[in-house]
């Protein structure tokens, strides 16, 4: 347990930044099994690679001509000296709109014009701000009913704004429970009094009370980031929950959107990036399964095969046995990897294959070589039922039919800002990324004014 200084912070080793050498070296002495690492003889993965022109690519005619990429980041901040328990957090989510024919333009050209890359691209942003630790919404609560409050009251004021889309995430949490165009009356919530048992209770739009033990229930209580919270701690991961709902809930408004105005044109040449996979962990894992009947429900009335929606994973167990794949150039450029039973037994190592992804996953995961040797892992919503169950799931592609236009945009879209990246999703995350210093400085003088610390005198050390 480190002493704490003058200004609250913890007291740090003089040779702290020693650590991770040291690490290391004990990493290197020590005994263990990475998969990635240890590959072995491949020759068994080569049945499973859909080699590059065997695939189907779609026609110019039919390629899609936009890209909506959505990102997500969250920050927190101990924003009061001599108070380092109390903490601020702040989570946002952008989408960037980028005219593909544009960007096409712009690069077979000699000299790219700034002005028309600029013009091809839009961004929209929805942020939202909560203590997370060490400070509540009233006296006389805890940290737990502290943030259902919170969450309630953020999801009623804060607001997707975007062209004609102008909803709630509160609207959008009751349209993702219920279907296209007609949203959930009620959302199933179950109580959080640990001395009640009531689970599924129907709470409408406004909120209710507990039937057995008249605790109130709010609609957000839904999501149970709250089950996550704690005292003690910064609580960074609930914030990380929280931003993988705001994530979904942009995605549900944007295709909602495109649905409603236009979906027999610009909904069926927009594809729509998620960064990350099509997933939601933890205790917002159920919203998973909503995901997966909403959007498939749009699916079967929207002409072709739209929405095209997919998730990219730019870090994992996946990318890291995908990029050794390319080193040993068992994926050529333009070949994709089935990611089987088999497969994903030897990548996470498991003796329950079966159980990958099927509590988590709303799309299922492929490797793919782009045609300039980037390494993707996409993730693609499959037209019907489950990407993964207890049956293995449908390991594709047969059950992906916006998979092929999907590679194509991959193809069409490298970006070299980051390692195996493509431009939607760059220019998303920019957008999404807090700046270095000033972000932090911005954040705590929000939370210094909201928490009503501003005037607040500093305890003698």
């Amino acid at each position: 347990m480190p002493y704490e200084t003058v200004n609250g912070s913890p007291e740090r080793a003089s040779r702290v930044g020693h650590t991770t050498a040291a690490l290391r070296a004990l990493a290197d002495k020590a005994s263990f099994y990475v998969p990635a690492e240890e590959v072995g003889d491949l020759q068994w993965l080569v049945p499973k690679i859909q080699r590059a022109g065997t695939f189907p690519s779609p026609s110019t005619g039919t390629q899609l001509t936009s890209a909506i990429a959505i990102d997500g980041s969250r920050i927190t901040e101990r924003v009061r000296d001599g108070l380092p328990s109390v903490v601020y957090g702040y989570a946002q989510a952008a989408a960037a709109y980028v005219d593909l024919g544009a960007m096409e333009f712009q690069k077979a050209a000699r000299f790219v014009d700034p002005v028309a890359i600029e013009q091809a691209v839009n961004t929209a942003l929805v942020s939202l701000d909560l203590p997370v630790a060490g400070a509540y919404s009233r006296p006389g609560i805890g940290i737990s009913t502290s943030w259902r409050e919170n969450l309630d009251r953020i999801f009623r004021s804060k607001k997707v704004e975007v062209n004609r889309l102008n909803q709630s995430l509160l609207d959008l949490l009751f349209l993702l429970h219920g279907e296209p165009g007609k949203p959930a009356v009620a959302v199933p919530v179950n109580c959080p009094s640990s001395e009640c048992n009531a689970k599924d209770v129907a709470i409408p739009f406004r909120g209710g009370n507990c039937p057995s033990c008249k605790e109130p229930l709010y609609p957000t209580d839904v999501l149970r980031i709250h089950e996550e919270v704690t005292e003690e701690g910064s609580n960074e991961s609930a914030l990380g929950r929280l931003m993988s709902v705001l994530e979904l809930l942009v995605l549900v408004g944007l295709t909602s959107l495109l649905w409603q105005q236009s979906r027999n044109e610009l909904l069926c040449s927009t594809l729509f990036i998620v960064d990350g996979p099509l997933a939601m962990y933890g205790p917002p894992a159920k919203l998973r399964g909503r995901a997966q009947e909403y959007f498939q429900a749009m699916a079967s009335t929207t002409p072709g095969h739209g929405p095209y929606i997919c998730g990219l994973e730019k870090t994992g167990a996946m990318v890291d046995y995908a990029r050794q794949l390319a080193r040993h150039d068992v994926l050529q450029p333009g070949d994709l990897l089935v990611c089987d039973q088999e497969v994903v037994k030897v990548i996470t190592n498991t003796d329950n294959p079966a159980a990958y992804g099927k509590e988590t996953y709303w799309g299922r995961k492929f490797i793919y070589r782009a045609k300039d040797g980037r390494i993707v892992v996409p993730t693609v919503m499959p037209e019907r039922g489950a990407a993964y169950d207890a049956g293995g799931g449908q390991p594709g592609p047969a059950g992906y039919p916006t998979l092929p236009a999907i590679l194509d945009v991959i193809d069409r879209t490298g970006s070299s800002m980051y390692q195996d990246g493509i431009i939607p999703v760059a220019v998303a995350h920019g957008k999404a990324a807090f700046p270095i210093g000033v972000g932090t400085d911005v954040l705590r003088l929000v939370a210094e004014h909201k928490l009503g610390l501003s005037n607040a005198s500093t305890p003698n050390p």
